[in-house]
């Protein structure tokens, strides 16, 4: 019922009696809701006792909410509806004092604290103040019978009868916390998982949920244009918000979840729904993906044709791994037999949700995303995901999805047995029980449809922080050694801690200190012990070797050695460094080895990549030996920031270590993988040739003038200087040449290539004058930043050595050598010899690997 602004009535109770006494008008059952509206909250305070008043007890003959919905509920369930309080107040009040909500909220209690007795005795199931705004949604307020009439501050500007189109009942697996909003159309929750009384909270996320009211739109233009519009700026308020409450709050959240639900019926095709939506995500996706927006959700009421029925239709986007969107749209259908909605996959693809009920609660992280948001927090991919990364990546070079093969990627996962060798075998992700995994992958490329193989290792950065302990060492000599007896490319990926260095729990807690003077611990201790009562509890874990001593009238066991009852916790586990160590020279012999450095590689995992020669470094990640504190504790004062100082991009990537750097992860593996297209399938068969890209009997456009010029426009071909929109092909076939050690020696240009299909190793000469920058050692506060000049056509040291790594590298994929010579010599100056006799040998050296060449080659 509504009541005018005036309440001035004072029938009001009777004619309420009389409403539910008119035989005629006999509602199904008692509950009653009224609207009420005032100018003031000073009003509605006055004229409470006439408002309340409408909600008389209603007469013994009425049907009974009980009897009305008899066949929906037990008789345990009838009676906590008698006892349950079911009427409804709504308070509309035109003008406030004060808008802002902390001002208004202690208003509001403080009255319904007061009459809590009377809209108790009058069974009001809760009350909402609505604050009317100018030119602005309203503001809602709601007070419960179940929590003592206390706010619900879930439903803060919230219409209480509206809400279930936030369906905030699916977030019902999570203990929920309003955060406040400065756009009151997005409201947003921190959710914590329901765990057990005790249990610590691991899995907290954002929930951020707007609705989207519009009248009904009536044509296909008009609703594509709204939709993608309102979107679009709905996305970018959502993101604001959670970008705010991402900063502000005292957890880490994981998962964090959009929701947007479109009441107005648009008019168009649910496919084109997905493309447009599909953009909106990649053009936005590493604000997301910092914000970790995992999973988002859009509901729109959906007519395809003008006269068509609107039918709700559901898009759920995912992207728990941070390269793979997948997008799966379903419609809502009501189960002919229960009567239950439920998801229905649209189109030819089955999503994961289908057949689901549409009230199906939101899951709580499992172990496997626990260990993902782990990996993903420290700057890497957990290890599981690299296979579906893969894919991905194979499904970008292969371009058109109507060309590439189904099974597009095999493989399985290698696994040591009890006798310490290989097996393969199909497990689920997650697990492994060392910080080590291995797989064995098929690619079917289009160098090779039918398959190539090459086997994966990385290191499992959740475990243990991915060092290197013996079963990690030995699972890593393994694998290796099957790539080698089978010639196939080994492809390590870096993540890693380097050697392990473990303490013995089980000592940890239990040894005592023989103090020099026990009231002045910095003046040293003589000894560690064990009380008797520790050392034969331990003794037999044969954990410690002890002497046994008397000393100040007690019995102590002086701890002489510290095994530990686990295997690998000390230095046995540097030899099994370098047993790895010697394997991956052998490895980078007689196979292609290459190596992708994402998050850091510390110590051995360092040599590792250094000895496989082709890395390829992500742009947050380090390669070092020794970390920044440690270097700064050996200096004695704080030098170094970060490890970056040390091993980033900017350093290995100027000193030759890495031969590519990419942005993240994804275009590693694609790297690796446009890498493996130039080289042959094994160490037995010759290089993969395809179908040019160029007539083998073109022209060359690109022709060397006596001026100084960029030599990979020689190679690679340029944009017309003269023709807009035209190339001006060079001497390869267009887009083949992939550039390697770009920064490193500049006086010396590497490369791959293809020439008429054929894969071929290219070495060019710079012929302008580069600059070199040697950046200031923080550890030397006399050094200084220098940049020095290096003349074109000249052989320098690092660009001698460049030469001769390259040649190196192209010999051992078996690629065919050219070589466009345009020196003038070698420097042959005091400078390029005394800094560094390592570099000045790789002048002979270019000879040695020219002459040991197992290919042919072209100068």
């Amino acid at each position: 019922m509504a009541v005018p602004i005036s309440v001035t009535n004072p029938d009001l109770l009777r004619h309420s009696t009389e409403l539910f006494m008119d035989s005629g008008f006999a509602p199904l059952c008692q509950r009653m809701g009224a609207m009420v509206a005032f100018r003031r909250f000073e009003d509605f305070t006055r004229n409470f006792d006439e408002v309340i008043s409408c909600f008389a007890n209603v007469p013994r003959e009425i049907p009974l909410f009980r009897k009305a919905c008899a066949p929906l509920y037990s008789e345990e369930e009838n009676k906590s509806l008698r006892e349950e309080p079911i009427h409804i107040l709504n308070v509309a009040i035109q003008y406030a004092d004060h808008l802002e909500d902390e001002e208004l909220v202690p208003i509001f209690r403080t009255f319904v604290q007061s009459k809590k007795n009377i809209l108790v005795e009058y069974g009001l199931r809760r009350i909402t103040f609505l604050i009317a705004q100018e030119k602005e949604f309203p503001k809602f307020f709601t007070f419960r019978a179940r929590d003592e009439f206390a706010e619900d501050r879930i439903y803060r500007h919230l219409e209480p009868a509206l809400a279930f189109q936030l369906e905030l009942s699916r977030m019902r697996s999570f203990d929920l916390t309003a955060v406040p909003c400065a756009n009151h159309k997005m409201h947003l929750y921190l959710g914590a998982a329901k765990v057990k009384e005790g249990a610590e909270v691991t899995d907290h996320r954002f929930f951020i949920r707007a609705i989207i009211r519009h009248s009904d739109l009536i044509t296909k233009e008009a609703s594509f244009e709204y939709l993608q519009n309102e979107g679009e700026r709905l996305l970018l308020e959502a993101m604001d918000e959670l970008e705010v409450a991402f900063n502000n709050t005292s957890v880490r959240t994981d998962c964090n979840h959009i929701f947007l639900n479109f009441v107005p019926t648009v008019i168009m095709d649910p496919f084109k729904i997905e493309e447009s939506v599909r953009s909106m995500v990649m053009r936005y996706g590493s604000r997301l993906w910092k914000l970790r927006v995992l999973q988002a959700e859009v509901k729109i009421n959906i007519r395809q044709t003008t006269a068509g029925s609107a039918v709700p239709i559901r898009l759920f986007i995912t992207n728990e791994s941070g390269y793979y969107l997948d997008i799966s749209l379903y419609k809502e259908v009501t189960d002919p037999r229960s009567g239950n909605i439920m998801f229905h996959s649209f189109g030819n693809k089955q999503g994961p949700q289908h057949g689901m009920l549409i009230n199906t609660p939101y899951v709580t992280k499992d172990l496997l995303q626990a260990k993902r948001f782990q990996a993903q927090s420290l700057g890497t991919t957990y290890v599981y995901d690299f296979p579906e990364m893969f894919r991905q990546a194979l499904l970008k070079l292969w371009g058109s999805a109507d060309k590439y093969p189904k099974d597009i990627l095999t493989y399985t996962e290698l696994v040591l047995d009890p006798q310490g060798q290989l097996v393969e075998m199909n497990r689920l992700p997650g697990g492994n029980e060392v910080g080590m995994v291995a797989f064995k992958m098929r690619f079917k490329t289009r160098e090779y449809p039918e398959g190539r193989d090459a086997i994966v290792i990385s290191n499992d950065i959740t475990f243990r922080i991915g060092s290197f302990g013996l079963e990690e060492d030995l699972l890593y000599l393994r694998a290796s050694e099957m790539a080698r007896a089978e010639g196939i490319p080994k492809i390590y990926l870096a993540a890693n801690s380097g050697a392990c260095i473990s303490l013995a729990e089980e000592i940890k807690h239990m040894f005592q200190v023989a103090w020099v003077d026990p009231g002045d611990p910095h003046k040293g201790f003589k000894y560690l012990y064990l009380t008797p009562q520790d050392y034969t509890r331990i003794s037999s874990l044969n954990s410690v070797h002890c002497k046994h001593i008397e000393e100040e009238g007690e019995s102590r066991y002086v701890i002489t050695d510290i095994i530990g009852k686990d295997r690998g916790l000390g230095v046995e586990n540097l030899k099994g460094s370098g047993m790895i160590a010697g394997e991956s020279s052998l490895a980078y012999e007689e196979i292609v080895t290459i190596s992708l450095v994402t998050c850091r590689a510390l110590g051995i995992g360092a040599y590792l990549v250094r000895l496989g020669q082709r890395v390829i470094q992500v742009e947050n990640s380090h390669i070092i030996l020794t970390g920044a504190s440690a270097l700064n504790k050996v200096l004695g004062r704080e030098v170094y920031t970060s490890n970056n100082q040390l091993g980033g991009v900017q350093i290995m990537h100027y000193n030759g270590v890495s031969h590519v750097t990419v942005p993240d992860d994804f275009e590693g593996v694609y790297t690796i993988l446009e890498w493996l297209s130039y080289m042959p399938k094994d160490n037995r068969s010759p290089v993969p040739i395809t179908t040019p890209s160029d007539p083998i009997d073109r022209e060359i456009g690109f022709f060397p003038s006596r001026a100084p010029y960029d030599p990979r426009w020689l190679l690679a071909g340029r944009p017309h200087p003269t023709l807009k929109g035209s190339w001006q092909s060079g001497f390869f076939d267009h887009g083949s040449f992939q550039e390697i050690m770009a920064p490193w020696a500049q006086t010396v240009v590497t490369g791959r290539a293809r020439l008429g299909g054929i894969p071929v190793g290219v070495i060019a000469v710079e012929t302008r004058t580069v600059e070199v920058v040697v950046p200031a050692d923080p550890a030397n506060l006399d050094s200084e930043a220098k940049i020095i000049q290096q003349a074109g056509q000249v052989w320098f040291p690092d660009s001698a050595y460049k030469t001769a790594q390259a040649i190196n590298d192209f010999n051992r994929e078996r690629l065919p050598l050219i070589i466009f010579a345009n020196w003038r010599g070698f420097s042959g100056g005091m400078k390029g010899k005394v800094p560094g006799t390592r570099r000045a040998s790789s002048w002979w050296k270019i000879t040695t690997t020219l002459s040991v060449g197992r290919r042919e080659g072209s100068v």
